[in-house]
């Protein structure tokens, strides 16, 4: 959606070493958006983004009007089952539908063979690769490492509207993640005790506001008693108006 940043940057790296021609859309896409000040503030610069894509020898990059993308008319949407429910899902409810919606449009408009998400969007993932798998659609959705500052903070386009002490305090979610991790790998398997472990970092940080802590099936997403197998760790944390959402899978 713009505003590109080293992430972005990873994606069209990866792109352009696994295939012949690289294309990058760029969309804000008003249909995600439940409130409409969020769009509204959502960070835009094309030009800036139109030149980081030449500076990573991109090869073309589209970036439609709002009426090209949705033309007078429009009446259709795509709505995923399941594992569109829970989470961001909950959270945000119609974000879904308007993700599936335009990346099924996007999809068909520039016929690309592959296209690359970040990790850091875990629900997002799979909610795209069930919708192009149930539509039929030929493409190969590539799931890249998240790509972090050297705090851990995982890149994101609304990290521009932290505040000094909010971006200062936002590496706690990396934190959360990396106490569970590391209580995981040292053989704790229950997922209440998995939350409570995140919980108790993000108490350490005054600013951080939980919205979710979630341990769930890595494929469903449904929430966990016991990891016997795949998992995922996710949250999403508010500081101040800005909501950041991370996540770490296991194993």
């Amino acid at each position: 959606m713009g505003w590109l940043h080293a992430g972005h940057r990873a994606l069209i790296g990866r792109a352009r070493a696994e295939n012949a021609t690289t294309v990058v859309s760029i969309f804000v896409n008003p249909r995600q958006f439940g409130d409409p000040a969020d769009l509204e503030r959502y960070p835009r610069n094309e030009a800036r983004d139109v030149a980081i894509c030449a500076e990573e020898g991109a090869d073309l990059v589209f970036a439609p009007s709002v009426d090209e993308v949705y033309p007078p008319g429009h009446d259709t949407s795509v709505r995923v089952g399941a594992v569109s429910a829970p989470l961001e899902g909950a959270a945000r409810p119609g974000h879904f539908d308007g993700v599936a919606t335009v990346v099924a449009i996007l999809f068909n408009l520039v016929g690309a063979d592959r296209a690359y998400f970040g990790q850091k969007d875990a629900q997002q993932l799979l909610v795209i690769r069930r919708m192009a798998a149930d539509l039929a659609i030929p493409i190969e959705v590539v799931a890249h490492p998240t790509v972090r500052e050297p705090d851990g903070l995982a890149m994101s386009s609304r990290n521009v509207h932290l505040s000094p002490a909010e971006r200062a305090a936002a590496s706690v979610v990396r934190r959360a993640l990396l106490v569970a991790r590391e209580a995981w790998s040292t053989g704790e398997r229950s997922a209440d005790a998995l939350r409570a472990t995140m919980r108790a970092e993000l108490s350490h940080e005054p600013l951080a506001e939980p919205d979710y802590v979630s341990v769930a099936d890595a494929t469903t997403l449904e929430e966990l008693t016991t990891l016997d197998g795949s998992a995922l760790l996710s949250m999403a944390v508010r500081f101040g108006s800005t909501r950041l959402i991370d996540n770490e899978p296991l194993p």
